[in-house]
């Protein structure tokens, strides 16, 4: 789960039954990536945010946004593989709750920002006239 411009987007949704499991583990990795000492993951944490939705989907799973702002290049955020690499003693069936709780497979999205509303946008680049033949 590598992205590849500035900010990346997760959205991830849950079954309804497992939303506790997803939320353990998701915890549980907060956990770990706090007490890293790993600074490329110290990094790709700092910029990490995770959301859960007020509303759930049209058929009835929670839904989580992953916010990644910025992102790390070359950085995988897939958290099995974090929790792999972290959490020694992970408990055996952590990692499967965490699996079987996605409704469906995540939705990754690079993100290229268009406008910050918070500034006045820059003037439009002129574009010089072509002349003919060239």
């Amino acid at each position: 789960m590598h992205f590849l411009s500035d900010a990346g987007l997760l959205l991830v949704a849950i079954k309804p039954t497992a939303v506790a499991d997803y939320e353990e583990v998701i915890r549980a990795l907060q956990e770990a990536l706090a007490k890293d000492g790993d600074k490329t993951r110290a990094t790709a944490a700092k910029g990490w945010r995770v959301y859960r939705a007020t509303e759930n989907d049209a058929k009835g799973n929670a839904l989580y946004i992953h916010l990644m702002l910025p992102t790390v290049t070359g950085f995988d955020y897939r958290p099995s593989l974090l929790l792999d690499e972290l959490i020694k003693e992970l408990a055996p069936d952590l990692l499967g709750k965490y699996q079987d709780a996605f409704a469906m497979p995540p939705s990754k999205l690079n993100l290229n920002e268009l406008a910050n509303m918070s500034i006045a946008p820059l003037p439009k680049p002129v574009e010089k006239e072509k002349k003919p033949g060239g």
